[in-house]
């Protein structure tokens, strides 16, 4: 396939620049991939829609204050965009500046500290930091970075972006991009879905920066997927299992589930993974673990958009795209969600 298949048209007042007011109260597009059907809805319909038995598998990694700000020796401005803590006192990070930096170059960055260019790793820079006696580049970065919010929002990040920008149930520091289907999710709607008879479980997947790297190559096939951290824990399997046995459906929070899940059966059964993935699931992928997806709507062309069609077929999803744009949704991050089913022959 190409990746222009993967394309529709959005009007740019249609792309979400801050969160509304209450993280539930947003709308909610029902796709049956096998029937082809979409109807509306809101979120906080959700327990309503899903059964008794059911099991939500959520990514509970935590965003860091990822980006940060700086100068280089000779005074040029430079951005970094954090992309994993390689240790207390190293990072890789994507750096913006009018001229790449030079290993063994220095940076003034924000909070007083340095940072020297040790090396590269194809576009990411390699950092060791001089931080004062007892602190770590994860304080540090919780002390001075801003919240790295997607290009496509057209603001500086504010204080409100510091717990929007998560989900309420993050807890393993890590991601450069927010798991954004459980954006949606609050507290009282989490204690209705476990009212309903509706289970939940956990993932870890820590989002990089590539995944607003845009797709470059004409043919899916030539596109090389950005590797991201995951770990699938035995109690997550156990619960699929269950669920399974039981006649419950895994309804993956986010493409980053479905990735972590799906990653995690390559070998065909689910088993407890912990390493990188670099999966990438295009249309004629045969899905073993996750039968419904929560999720929001994705940039045209881009490998989210790309996982979701092989998930629910790619013309109905991007009927739906058609029909959201219409009814005027929220799109991106900030936006609205979807609720897909899988499409009829992808059972796995």
């Amino acid at each position: 396939m190409r990746r222009d298949d993967f394309t529709y048209t959005l009007p740019p007042e249609l792309i979400a620049q801050a969160p509304l007011a209450e993280r539930s109260a947003s709308r909610l597009l029902c796709l049956d991939g096998a029937a082809g059907s979409v109807r509306d809805a809101a979120f906080a319909d959700l327990p309503d829609l899903l059964r008794p038995g059911d099991l939500l598998v959520f990514n509970d990694t935590r965003v860091l204050p990822a980006r940060v700000f700086g100068r280089k020796a000779s005074g040029g401005r430079v951005e970094l965009l954090v992309e994993r803590l390689l240790g207390s006192q190293r990072l890789l990070a994507l750096i913006r500046s009018s001229k790449s930096p030079r290993a063994g170059g220095e940076l003034q960055l924000e909070g007083g500290v340095r940072a020297r260019v040790r090396g590269r790793q194809e576009d990411l820079y390699e950092l060791e930091l001089e931080l004062a006696p007892g602190d770590d580049a994860a304080t540090w970065l919780e002390r001075t970075g801003h919240m790295p919010l997607p290009p496509y929002i057209a603001r500086a990040d504010t204080l409100l972006d510091r717990e929007r920008y998560q989900t309420v149930f993050a807890a393993r520091p890590g991601a450069v991009a927010a798991p954004t289907a459980g954006l949606h999710f609050d507290r009282p709607l989490l204690e209705r879905l476990a009212a309903a008879g509706i289970g939940s479980a956990r993932v870890t997947l820590h989002v990089g920066a590539g995944t607003f790297q845009p797709v470059r190559a004409e043919r899916l096939e030539e596109h090389r997927m950005h590797a991201e951290w995951v770990e699938v824990p035995e109690t997550t399997c156990s619960a699929v299992a269950a669920t399974r046995a039981a006649g419950g459906r895994v309804v993956a929070v986010g493409t980053t589930a479905v990735r972590s899940l799906e990653g995690a059966a390559e070998e065909g059964a689910l088993r407890p993974f912990r390493g990188d993935t670099a999966l990438f699931i295009t249309p004629g992928y045969r899905f073993r673990v996750v039968d419904l997806l929560v999720t929001n709507f994705h940039l045209p062309e881009s490998t989210l958009l790309m996982l979701v069609c092989a998930f629910a077929g790619t013309a109905p999803v991007l009927a739906a795209y058609r029909h959201a744009v219409a009814a005027r949704y929220r799109f991106f991050s900030y936006g609205d969600a979807m609720l897909v089913s899988r499409a009829a022959g992808r059972e796995g």
